[in-house]
C-alpha cells in the first residue's frame, strides 16, 4: 500500500477553512468541552451527596451528550467509537451506538430543497410516494422510505443540508491535534496523523454518495468469480436518481444480524451466518482487494433466504496486489503454518515496522500472542485482550500497523461479536469450509514464493 501525506490530501467535498474560520471553531469546541465537564462535576457532586460514586457509565453518557453538542464531525468520531467493538470500553461503545443512526433528523423542508435541487424535480413529482419521517438519521445523511411511480419501494439517502461547511473546520482542528498527539509514543503507534487522515478522506468519499454507489457494486462484483458470492447480496442502486447529495436504492426487508431471537425464529443458521460473513470478508480483502469497513449490526442484516444483505458502503478498505500477496503469507505464517519468524520478516514487509531489531524475537512476540488463538473457543475468547496485547508487542517494536489492516481488523472484531451471539461454541479455525479455504490461501502463498524465487534466479 502507499502511503499519501497528510498535506497531500486532496478532498473535493470539504471547503479550505481559514486561519478565523478554524479559531471560532475552536472556541466554540473549547466551550462544549467546558460545559459538558462542568455537567459531569455538577451530576458527580449531586451523587457524592446520594453517597453513590460515578460509574464509568456515567462518563460515557456525558462523553456522548457533549459529542452531540459539538455537531457531527464529533458525532461522526462517535459513531466510530460504536463502530469499534473490544477496541473502546464496553460502556463507552454502547451508549455511543444511539449516535449510529439515531441522530436528530433536518427539517423536512429541507431535505425536500435538496431533493429537488438534486433530482431537478420535487420529491411529489419524482416518486410516487414519499414518507418525511426518516427511517434512519446519522451524522452525514438521513434515510426515507419512498415508491416510485412505477410500483418499486426504495429507501432514498439523503445528505444533511450544509454538512460540508459544518464539517471542514472540525477537520482542520483534529488534524492540528493529532500533530500534538503524535509527539507522544503512544500517539506515534497509532499514527494519529494518519487516522485523522483517513477521517477527513472518508468524509470526503462519504459526501458524494455516488462514490458510495459504485464501492457497493464493486464489493458485490468482486465476491461473485468465488464460491460466496450467492451468498450476500447489496441493494440495487437508481443511478437515475442518485447524484452526490441523494442516494435511492432498492428497499430490501431483512432483520439485523444481531437481532438473535428473530434470526432464530426465522430458522436462519447462526453458525452458517457467521461462516459466510467472515468468508465473504476474508475473501473480498484477499482476492478483491476490497473490503467492507463498517459491519455494525445495522449494516448487516439477514433476508428471508437466510442470505447476508450488506448496507452502507461509506467506509471501505482496500488493498493492493502487493499487499494482499504479503497479507496471504502472513495469515498463513500465523495460523496454519505458525512460523512466527517468516510471519516477523512479514510485517516488516509491510513496512509497519519502525524500529530496527531481530525479527527472530518479533516472531517470538507474535508466537506469545496468536498461538493460543486454534484451540479457543469464541465463547472464551477476548479480542479486547489479544488487542491490548498486539498493542503492547506493537510498542516494543515501534509498529505501526498499516491502517487498512487495522480497519480489516475492526470488521472482525464485529464478525466475532455476531459468532459469541449466534454461534458461541464455534471453533471457526476448525471449521471444514474455513480451513479448506485456509488450504486455498496457503496453496496461494507457496505459489507466490516459487514466483519469487524463480524471478530472483534469473536475475
Amino acid at each position: 500500500m502507499t502511503e499519501k501525506p497528510v498535506d497531500d490530501v486532496v478532498r473535493d467535498q470539504l471547503p479550505v477553512v481559514s486561519a478565523a474560520a478554524e479559531a471560532a471553531r475552536f472556541g466554540t469546541a473549547a466551550s462544549h468541552v467546558a460545559a459538558g465537564a462542568g455537567r459531569f462535576l455538577v451530576g458527580t457532586a449531586k451523587d457524592l451527596r446520594h453517597g453513590k460514586l460515578p460509574g464509568k457509565s456515567d462518563v460515557a453518557r456525558e462523553l456522548r451528550v457533549t459529542f452531540e453538542h459539538l455537531g457531527p464531525t464529533y458525532v461522526k468520531l462517535g459513531q466510530l467509537i460504536a463502530s469499534s467493538p473490544g477496541v473502546f470500553s464496553p460502556e463507552l461503545s454502547n451508549e455511543f451506538e444511539s449516535l449510529l443512526d439515531h441522530v436528530r433528523p433536518a427539517d423536512a423542508d429541507e431535505i425536500h430543497r435538496i431533493i429537488e435541487a438534486e433530482l431537478g424535480q420535487p420529491a411529489r413529482e419524482v416518486f410516487a410516494t414519499f414518507d418525511d419521517e426518516p427511517i434512519a438519521s446519522a451524522s452525514i445523511a438521513q434515510v426515507h422510505t419512498a415508491t416510485l411511480i412505477g410500483g418499486q419501494e426504495v429507501v432514498v439517502k439523503v445528505q444533511r443540508p450544509g454538512i460540508a461547511r459544518r464539517l471542514a473546520p472540525d477537520v482542520a482542528l483534529l488534524e492540528r491535534v493529532a500533530g500534538l498527539v503524535e509527539l507522544s509514543e503512544y500517539g506515534r503507534m497509532l499514527s494519529a496523523r494518519h487516522v485523522v487522515e483517513d477521517f477527513a478522506d472518508g468524509l470526503n468519499a462519504e459526501l458524494d454518495f455516488r462514490n458510495e454507489a459504485a464501492t457497493m457494486e464493486e464489493w458485490f462484483e468482486c465476491l461473485q468469480p468465488g464460491p460466496f458470492g450467492d451468498r450476500v447480496r447489496v441493494p440495487k442502486v437508481y443511478h437515475d436518481l442518485t447524484t452526490p447529495k441523494v442516494m435511492t436504492m432498492e428497499r430490501i426487508y431483512a432483520t439485523r444480524i444481531d437481532d438473535v431471537k428473530a434470526v432464530r425464529a426465522a430458522g436462519h443458521d447462526g453458525q452458517a451466518l457467521c461462516r459466510n460473513l467472515l468468508l465473504s470478508l476474508l475473501d473480498s480483502a484477499f482476492h478483491g482487494g476490497l473490503f467492507h469497513g463498517d459491519l455494525h449490526a445495522g449494516n448487516v442484516l439477514v433476508d428471508e433466504e437466510g442470505k447476508l444483505v450488506l448496507l452502507d458502503f461509506g467506509i471501505a478498505g482496500r488493498f493492493d496486489a502487493r499487499t494482499r500477496r504479503i497479507l496471504r503469507q502472513l495469515v498463513v505464517d500465523l495460523i496454519v503454518k505458525q512460523d512466527y519468524d517468516s510471519a516477523g520478516r512479514a510485517i516488516f514487509l509491510l513496512g509497519a515496522v519502525h524500529k530496527p531489531g531481530s525479527t527472530v524475537q518479533g516472531g517470538e512476540d507474535l508466537k506469545k500472542v496468536t498461538q493460543p488463538l486454534s484451540t479457543t473457543e469464541m465463547a472464551s475468547m477476548s479480542y479486547t485482550d489479544l488487542g491490548r496485547q498486539l498493542a503492547a508487542v506493537a510498542k516494543a517494536h515501534d509498529a505501526r500497523l498499516p491502517r487498512e489492516l487495522v480497519l480489516v481488523g475492526k470488521q472482525l472484531l464485529y464478525v466475532e461479536k455476531y459468532m459469541k451471539l449466534l454461534a458461541p461454541r464455534w471453533k471457526a479455525i476448525s471449521d471444514r469450509e474455513i480451513y479448506g479455504y485456509m488450504a486455498g490461501i496457503m496453496k496461494e502463498a507457496e505459489r507466490d514464493r516459487r514466483a519469487d524465487r524463480s524471478a530472483k534466479n534469473q536475475q
